[in-house]
């Protein structure tokens, strides 16, 4: 995976894993929101990585000490495991609250992704919602 992101000129994010992340020689790590707390730590000893981390909620969405927020659900989603979707107005209030560079998943697609045009995002994430 390093190399394929290498050849486009990509960042390699490991999920949680900072041992992993270390050995391959990524850009950085994503944390769930149950590790949020563990941002700012990982700043500090490794002050070159990108750290994000998942807020789901408002209030941690606040307090992560990472460089960037992954927050949803943005959109209606089919997953088993999303909750209500924000919408585009309630996912713009949340970005602006967090005081950082968002990314917004859930229920996002070639088709929806437009909706979020003005909510204030670096980029969407997607499991499964950009294909050809």
């Amino acid at each position: 995976m390093l190399a394929i992101a290498r050849s486009r000129g990509l960042k390699l994010l490991i999920g949680q894993d900072v041992g992993l992340a270390r050995r391959v020689g990524a850009d950085g790590v994503h944390l769930p929101e149950r590790l949020a707390h563990r941002a700012a730590p990982l700043k500090r000893t490794h002050p070159g990585w990108i750290i994000t981390a998942a807020a789901h909620s408002h209030r941690a969405a606040r307090l992560i000490g990472a460089d960037a927020v992954v927050i949803s659900v943005a959109l209606p989603s089919r997953s088993p495991s999303a909750g209500p979707a924000l919408g585009p107005v309630r996912l713009a209030a949340r970005v602006r609250a967090t005081g950082r560079v968002a990314y917004a998943l859930g229920g996002i697609n070639n088709k929806t992704a437009r909706r979020l045009l003005g909510a204030g995002l670096i980029g969407l994430a997607a499991v499964e919602g950009f294909g050809a």
